[in-house]
């Protein structure tokens, strides 16, 4: 990070953001201008020129066209975990700092997950929908205990090792794979190989970026090679799974369940031909759970992302 010299630091903000945000970055005297309802790329485009900093979460994919023209840009805050909407190279590239909260939503994911996990495993949604169309069913939902499973973490960072903590009362061994760390074995998960994680694992969580290496991580090739009757959950982000792959795998029984809070396309209703068919298969299949990604997405991540962001964005500046 370079060191700030100058005061009256402007920072835009262009999403929403819990009010903590404003008032630690008021006490630290830097200046916020609230353009959460922008939606114009180009009026974001002349703007952005009278800033030091912007915060962003999804609504514009932030990229070369877009803050080319910014010459007194030096930060740009994420609010959430995942980058892939920002060009972080060309940021790179232009001494642009680039800070994201991964803390402030770590808790919220693991629960989401767990939750997501249980209900599959016990067929809560599926039993809930039959009784309230007045189906009363108990041995056709008997449920499994994850208890005395293998769960493997697909990415030990924030979110992978808070899933692995709340997963330690639950009688489970934890496994982890991440490929940008090593000797990271700690009380709540034991560091492994993938192709071990594959052979091991009853239930695998994906918990890793979208760059060019993760994009379809689990494709057809990955899912082959995992036990029969393995658990698929994905609260990353959607195009790390293949849909069409994890679909085939389903239905040859290789897939037992799957639970999704993140789509390959997440705008569902502006999907093409293709996209749409995979789409309405995935929804008929029983054994999917289907989330709109809302794992990070509480009151209190709301208000710790905003916090740990504000916290940054103060260090930067300030430092």
């Amino acid at each position: 990070m370079q060191s700030m010299k100058k005061n009256n630091f402007k920072i835009l903000v262009t999403e929403d953001i819990h009010q903590i945000f404003f008032d630690e970055l008021a006490s630290a005297h830097i200046l916020v201008d609230d353009r959460s309802n922008i939606n114009s790329r180009d009026e974001l485009k002349a703007l952005l020129p009278l800033y030091d900093g912007m915060l962003v979460r999804s609504k514009f994919f932030v990229d070369e066209d877009l803050i080319a023209g910014a010459k007194n840009l030096k930060l740009i805050a994420r609010a959430g975990a995942g980058m892939d909407n920002i060009d972080e190279i060309y940021c790179q590239e232009n001494n642009i700092t680039l800070i994201n909260a991964p803390e402030g939503n770590r808790d919220a994911v693991a629960e989401h997950v767990i939750g997501m996990l249980l209900n599959l495993m016990r067929h809560i949604s599926k039993s809930n929908a039959e009784i309230k169309n007045g189906i009363w069913l108990r041995e056709e939902n008997r449920g499994i205990e994850i208890g005395g499973k293998t769960i493997g973490i697909i990415g030990y960072g924030n979110t992978g090792k808070a899933l692995a903590k709340k997963l330690s009362g639950f009688g489970v061994q934890v496994i982890a794979y991440d490929k940008y760390l090593t000797n990271y074995s700690d009380q709540f998960a034991q560091e492994v190989s993938l192709n071990e994680l594959q052979n091991r694992a009853d239930i695998i969580s994906i918990h890793v970026p979208l760059t060019v290496e993760t994009k379809y991580l689990i494709d057809a090739a990955f899912l082959a090679n995992l036990k029969t009757g393995v658990v698929i959950l994905n609260a990353s982000r959607g195009p790390v799974l293949q849909t069409a792959a994890l679909i085939q795998y389903i239905n040859n029984g290789k897939v037992a369940y799957a639970a999704l809070d993140v789509l390959e396309n997440e705008k569902i209703d502006q999907l093409n031909a293709a996209e749409q068919a995979t789409f309405d298969l995935l929804c008929k299949e029983s054994k999917v759970l289907l989330t709109s990604h809302i794992a990070g997405w509480t009151e209190a991540s709301y208000y710790k992302i905003a916090s740990v962001l504000a916290q940054k964005t103060i260090q930067f500046f300030h430092q």
